[in-house]
């Protein structure tokens, strides 16, 4: 996940470190690399910000704080072990392995190999984890893009941690439905299986007095004047902060339902819906909240082919289509669900919010309504263009925001 996202406290978070020197790779590393580059030509070129983004991913502070992260660590090794039946004895790949804990998860769960993939430098560290754990018989790291490494054999099994802020900031799933077209057998096992992004009105007073309303009182002088340019600074771009159940005024939107079997990369260059709330409280709306949820399915039948999802236990009614309203989340004795909601236990993804430069006062039962496109910036695929129109009470506004 990207460094320049603005967020209201100053935490270390997902990608917003840079490594102060580049690791390298072993000698064998680079040439195995060098003969994948001679063998294979990239599927889609290695920009400059691609190059920016995985060298992010090369300072141990992004993954200590992701797997510091018990609701996401645990969760992961939960689904693991819930699907051991369909690892044991299998063939594995981690895209985007990281330190490689997930990949050493799938192992001690009896996986007959798992190929673990990191364009970052952080590969390196993993191979030595992977050392230290005794794993070199079943743990092959690979040090590359998913589009470039070489795997000469179908996998039963793809697990990735792709998720980026707002689900789809910075654009990973692309990674794992190349991985899944290149490598995943019929039949075959996603975890993640499914991924639901989420909207919602939210007011939040006390954040916007403490930003905003600061300023006309400052030590008994009127500084009031200050307001515009604090409102845009605070609020021009998407903020990622913690908000809790009691801030959302209404029951959230389906933005867009991500079927990991099923979805193709050019799905994701822009995503767009319209919504319809009803507030159920009088409250000053100051903005939206966005949240995802990820279910982690076991397979009752295999499919045809790669491209039709397997039939999932007891889910049949646990998929709402995009742009719907979901009031309950799936069972979790049907499928194993890790939520970012606000009324769920936090994770170093939070929420993502985007505020209004000025809160509209909306009454009980008044409707909030409009639309939103999220598309990838033609500058830089990772970065997210938000295009947000809304209405409320007789009066319209627009909202244009970039997260980068």
């Amino acid at each position: 996940m990207g460094g320049g996202l603005t967020s209201h406290k100053d935490r270390a978070r997902r990608g917003g470190r840079r490594s102060r020197d580049s690791l390298r790779a072993s000698e064998h590393q680079q040439q195995q690399q060098q003969q994948q580059q001679n063998d294979r030509k990239p599927a889609t070129p290695c920009t400059d910000f691609d190059v920016a983004y995985f060298h992010s991913y090369a300072h141990v502070g992004i993954h200590e704080e992701m797997i510091k992260d018990r609701v996401r660590t645990e969760t992961y090794r939960a689904a693991i072990m819930q699907n051991q039946s369909f690892i044991e004895g299998k063939v594995v790949v981690d895209v985007g392995c990281g330190t490689g804990i997930l990949s050493i998860f799938c192992a001690q769960a009896g996986a007959k190999r798992v190929y673990a993939v990191d364009a970052s430098d952080i590969a390196v560290q993993a191979n030595e984890v992977v050392k230290a754990n005794n794993l070199t018989d079943k743990v092959i790291v690979l040090h590359g893009r998913v589009e470039d490494v070489e795997i000469d054999e179908e996998v039963d099994v793809i697990i990735s941690e792709w998720m980026g802020y707002m689900l789809l900031y910075e654009s990973m799933l692309g990674s794992v439905i190349t991985a899944r077209d290149r490598w995943l057998k019929r039949g075959g096992l996603i975890l993640p299986s499914y991924a639901t992004l989420y909207m919602a009105p939210v007011t939040h007073p006390d954040r916007y007095s403490e930003s905003i309303d600061f300023w006309r009182n400052v030590y008994g002088i009127d500084m009031s004047a200050m307001m515009p340019l604090a409102k845009q600074c605070a609020f021009e771009e998407p903020s990622v902060e913690t908000i809790t159940g009691e801030n959302v005024l209404t029951w959230p939107h389906v933005v867009k339902h991500v079927d990991c079997y099923t979805i193709q990369i050019h799905e994701l260059e822009s995503i767009a819906t319209t919504f319809k709330f009803k507030s159920m409280m009088r409250a000053p709306l100051h903005g939206f909240a966005f949240w995802f949820d990820v279910e982690f399915s076991t397979p009752a039948i295999s499919p045809a082919n790669n491209h039709i999802p397997p039939v999932v236990v007891g889910s049949s009614n646990n998929h709402p289509m995009d742009g719907c309203q979901k009031k309950k989340r799936a069972n979790p004795n049907e499928a194993l669900v890790l939520s970012t909601a606000p009324e769920d236990p936090p994770t170093h993804w939070q929420q993502t919010m985007i505020y209004f430069y000025d809160p509209i006062e909306v009454e009980q039962d008044q409707l909030i309504e409009g639309s939103v496109v999220l598309s990838q910036s033609k500058e830089n695929a990772r970065f997210m263009n938000i295009h947000l129109e809304y209405a409320s009470g007789g009066r319209s506004f627009v909202k244009e925001s970039v997260m980068r």
